[in-house]
């Protein structure tokens, strides 16, 4: 530890992780919607510029575990960690140019509302959310999880008992944020940690280019001296090497990647905030920007940190490299720790604790925004606004409040392949549901619920056979070995029967009520792709109908 920080950065740290979580928390206090603005809390009015909007998308998209891990693997394997960032920027241009647009076209609050467009009924939305749920409690429970050992490699302690307090601590902050916050707070929040995340990232990169002369083949080719793998390090097929198909399986990889990213709730929400096409489409420029800027600092701080600190030390502190990012940072400096070191490092360190804590609220917000509006509010359609507000702040505490118990609890276990979880989730059952939704006519409502619970089944049981679950050190069970499938995920495998799924149960509704159910899409149809006004198809005050509820 004391190779990392001192004595004087460790207090500096904790200065600055108090201001910060304590500015922020103020700040979702003073944006926090009125007792009875719903429409504020669910999408902050569409009041952000596209600008700010387009930075809180890339906000909730770029998570401390994607900041952490994906360093580490850039540092630790180089070519094929580099692919793999890059795959997150290609991740929102999909989003981008594919499904910004219709989303927020059809989009009034959740990705309940969505489906349920041209699809009305209880049962989509009980699936919405119960996959909602399933895609991003994972994660949370990676950053929550995480949090205890973070802290505690930053600040110095070791106690047991204070990683602890730092993940129900940490975990009540966030719940807070999205509570108190709504959509407006946390983008804030989201704004603040990428500028924080850029700023410090790049003075990082520069100044490790600096040592190396401005020359990135010198970079590299220290990196990979430094990594132990020679040449291999800068070429593809290091990180699938022990893979039965390493081809295969990192097309799976990336394929995951790419179509889960865009398809996660708490990255698709940040649509429905746009106020026309015109500014979604602008909001995801500045995302993409920004993520793309991002990675090009995460490639640098990766590569800086294998060459300048090396293999041995990085695994020695972390088995996945998750402290790359960190000592890269330090390195960066060189062996002597000065006065601007440690500043410098202090604004890393509190980037991080900031993306630890704006990463986990988004996604509370979204697993909340889903549980009120989808379940509880659709259930009773006479709910008053002010009621349905009331909810979703409670729904918040309910989300939240399982998710730190289940990461006290599974700490001090491996829990990285819940992140790959995650993705494949989003890859296998919301990514089908979304583009069948939105652009095939056919499609029915047996067919979206075959997406969305045959896509959720694929995934959990293949997971179970995967080498990140069993059969590897860094497995979530390393003690065991029932690792059945050949891939580390699921995605080429699960991607594909997500789609058959909603072919086969679209094919399979009876034509009658296949032929109602297009008729119903064909209404709607103008609206989802275009914009373009139409009558409202129901009545019930819930954005069941084109136009209800949304602005311009």
């Amino acid at each position: 530890m004391s190779a990392l920080m001192d004595t004087s950065a460790e207090s500096m740290s904790l200065v600055a992780f108090t201001a910060v979580a304590t500015a922020t928390l103020l700040l979702c206090i003073v944006t926090s919607p009125d007792r009875d603005d719903l429409e504020e809390f669910y999408t902050g009015f569409g009041r952000l510029t596209p600008m700010r909007n387009g930075l809180a998308i890339a906000g909730d998209y770029i998570s401390a575990a994607t900041v952490l891990a994906t360093t580490g693997i850039i540092a630790l394997l180089g070519y094929d960690g580099v692919v793999l960032a890059l795959s997150t920027a290609l991740s929102l241009m999909l989003l981008m140019f594919l499904l910004a647009e219709p989303l927020r076209n059809a989009g009034l609050y959740t990705m309940g509302d969505v489906l349920a467009r041209r699809m009305p009924g209880r049962g989509v939305r009980m699936a919405a959310c119960a996959v909602t749920l399933a895609a991003l409690l994972p994660l949370m429970l990676v950053q929550l999880s995480g949090a205890g050992d973070l802290l505690a490699f930053l600040l110095g302690f070791s106690n047991e008992t204070f990683k602890t307090a730092c993940v129900i601590g940490i975990g009540g902050l966030m719940i807070s944020y999205a509570a108190i916050g709504g959509m407006k707070g946390t983008a804030v929040i989201q704004i603040f940690k990428m500028v924080m995340l850029l700023g410090s990232g790049f003075v990082v990169a520069a100044l490790i280019l600096h040592r190396f002369d401005w020359d990135p083949g010198a970079l590299l080719a220290a990196a990979a001296r430094g990594s132990g793998a020679g040449r291999a390090y800068l070429t593809s097929g290091l990180e699938f090497s022990g893979s039965s198909f390493p081809r295969l399986d990192m097309i799976s990889s990336e394929l995951t990647v790419v179509l889960g990213g865009a398809a996660l709730p708490h990255v698709t929400m940040r649509m429905y905030t746009a106020r026309n096409a015109r500014e979604v489409r602008r909001s995801m420029s500045w995302a993409v920007s920004a993520v793309g800027l991002f990675v090009l600092i995460m490639s640098v701080i990766g590569f800086g940190a294998a060459a300048l600190v090396g293999h041995d030390a990085l695994t020695a502190a972390s088995a996945q490299g998750n402290t790359a990012y960190l000592f890269g940072a330090r390195a960066a400096f060189g062996r002597t720790v000065s006065t601007a070191g440690s500043l410098l490092f202090t604004a890393v360190a509190t980037a991080i604790f900031l993306t630890l804590l704006a990463s986990v609220a988004g996604m509370i917000l979204a697993c909340a925004n889903s549980l009120a509006h989808d379940v509880f509010a659709y259930r009773r359609q006479q709910l008053s606004r002010r009621k349905e507000l009331t909810v979703a702040r409670v729904s918040a505490l309910c989300v939240g409040g399982p998710a730190i118990v289940l990461a006290t609890l599974f700490q001090h276990r491996n829990v990285q392949p819940l992140t790959t979880l995650s993705f494949c989730l989003g890859a296998s059952a919301l990514a089908p549901a979304l583009v069948y939704s939105l652009f095939w006519r056919r499609y029915t409502r047996a067919g979206l619920l075959w997406t969305l619970i045959g896509g959720t089944v694929a995934c959990l049981v293949l997971m179970t056979g995967t080498n990140l679950v069993s059969g590897s050190p860094t497995a979530a069970f390393p003690g065991r070995d029932f690792n059945w499938f050949p891939f580390t995920t699921t995605g080429l495998v699960s991607i594909p029967l997500g789609f058959l799924f909603g072919w086969l149960g679209s094919r399979l509704t009876p034509p009658r009520r296949a032929a109602e159910q297009q008729r119903q899409y064909e209404a709607v149809e103008a609206w989802i792709l275009a914009g373009a006004p139409v009558p409202v198809t129901t009545g019930n005050g819930r954005g069941s109908g084109p136009g209800s509820g949304r602005r311009g």
